[in-house]
């Protein structure tokens, strides 16, 4: 079976990774926590994981119905290290959802067109109205990590950027839109797991990109961008809730809390919902480079 990008992901594996790393993933058992500062040694229990998450299941539904008949207009905004696991987590919060009341928005790179625009004005086109739950899987923040990594704006865009951010969301926010922005965390020695499974796997491989591959020798970049992000785009108005997802079970189940625990609407039950997990889910202060 032929590994995308030429088996890079196992060549950065076998020759560039740190030796910790390389360990870690070597001696590391399936569903084991290999990030020693993770509060966890091992992934929830299944049987426990899926009974919190059938109950959550109920109550995005009544969620759904309360924004459906209210008219509320929910924007929730994804963003994370590669392989954090976005994509799982936004298919666990929307798999019981309407597609017409919850939808999600995953914009490829800005055309032509979109490239002189204004840098906001692509997403305000996607942004939900009335009755509608709008899923950003990545966003404007775009410009403040990745496209810092890789060069792909100048440090004044960026600067600009940054001076217009939270401003652009203390507006939505007036408007009336409820805002919530999720940072995914997960440590360097799983990451690179995960990409090394995909690498393996036919039925994933086309989730690896060559940003993917280029940015696993970027880590400290990555991290510096990430940094400097969260303290400059944490505000009052909007701000970030950071979920450390080494564990796939427990960042799920965390962000849908997050989401309901943020949320008033008819047949509430906080029992179902439950106590969020503080240990890997906070603030910038809980993200771990």
């Amino acid at each position: 079976m032929a590994l995308p990008f030429d088996g890079a992901i196992s060549a950065f594996f076998q020759d560039d990774a740190p030796k910790e790393i390389r360990e870690a993933i070597e001696e590391g058992k399936k569903r084991e926590i290999i990030d020693p500062s993770y509060p966890y040694d091992a992934w929830m229990k299944k049987k426990d994981y899926e009974d919190r998450m059938a109950a959550l299941q109920v109550e995005l539904v009544k969620l759904q119905a309360d924004v459906k008949a209210t008219g509320k207009r929910v924007a929730l905004v994804f963003e994370g290290r590669d392989a954090a696991g976005k994509g799982g987590t936004i298919k666990r919060l929307r798999e019981n959802l309407n597609p017409r009341v919850a939808n999600v928005v995953a914009l490829s790179k800005p055309t032509d067109r979109e490239a002189t625009e204004w840098y906001f004005q692509r997403y305000i086109r996607r942004l939900p109205a009335g009755g509608e739950l709008a899923i950003f899987d990545r966003s404007w923040y775009n410009r403040g990590v990745v496209e810092k990594v890789f060069d792909f704006c100048t440090d004044a865009q960026r600067e600009h950027f940054f001076g217009q951010a939270p401003g652009f969301e203390a507006m939505l926010v007036d408007e009336g839109i409820h805002l919530m922005k999720f940072w995914l965390n997960v440590g360097r020695a799983e990451q690179l797991r995960r990409f090394l499974q995909r690498e393996q796997d036919p039925l994933k491989q086309w989730k690896l990109s060559w940003i993917d591959v280029e940015g696993l020798k970027r880590w400290d970049a990555y991290t510096d961008a990430i940094r400097e992000t969260l303290s400059r785009s944490h505000t009052p108005q909007a701000p970030w809730t950071v979920i450390r997802s080494d564990d796939k079970y427990r960042v799920r189940i965390a962000t849908i809390q997050v989401v309901l625990s943020g949320m008033d609407y008819a047949g509430k039950d906080f029992e179902a919902i439950g106590a969020i997990d503080t240990s890997i889910c906070g603030g910038p202060d809980v993200w771990h480079a």
